[in-house]
């Protein structure tokens, strides 16, 4: 067992060294993707390590979500997080439940990725919808400088000055 587990640690030692180098050169969601995946193999192992399978499954998630944070942009990174911490814990599970070698982590790997991937792309929408909604908003404005003094009422304009009558309140 305990030569297994140095042999997994310097396998993902060794592949995070050589994934961030090519990672690095990939799009966002590419590279948030990759570290949830990382992330969560390595909190799975060390998870196990410590707690058994509820630790695996903790330590999935915690791995998950700190790895697809880490890699994500200040705006997105909430949702990165959340994304790879729930598909990490979804994936260990149904990982687990295959009876493959090893299914938990290939499981928690893929999980991670695909919720970090997907929580990215849920960021990246909404900040492109806040855009064009900034955007409306700013023509709205531009617009409304100029139809504000009439309104569109062209058939209703009154060039006569009109006479103002007091209104007397009577008791």
């Amino acid at each position: 067992m305990k030569f297994t587990s140095i042999l997994l640690a310097g396998v993902l030692s060794a592949t995070s060294l050589i994934g961030m180098n090519t990672v690095a050169y990939a799009d966002n969601t590419g590279r948030v993707a990759a570290a949830g995946a990382l992330g969560s193999v390595v909190g799975a192992t060390v998870g196990r390590q410590l707690g058994g399978e509820s630790g695996a499954m903790i330590g999935a998630t915690i791995g998950g979500a700190g790895g697809s944070a880490a890699a994500s942009d200040k705006r997105s990174r909430t949702e990165s997080a959340v994304g790879g911490g729930l598909g990490a814990a979804g994936g260990y599970t149904v990982g687990r439940n295959t009876g493959v070698r090893n299914g938990d982590l290939i499981g928690a790997a893929v999980g991670a990725a695909g919720g970090a991937a997907l929580g990215n792309k849920i960021a990246q929408d909404k900040a492109e919808e806040k855009a064009e909604q900034a955007r409306r908003d700013r023509i709205a404005a531009r617009n409304a400088r100029y139809d504000s003094w009439n309104n569109g009422n062209w058939q209703r304009v009154n060039y006569k000055a009109k006479k103002h009558r007091k209104h007397r309140h009577h008791d």
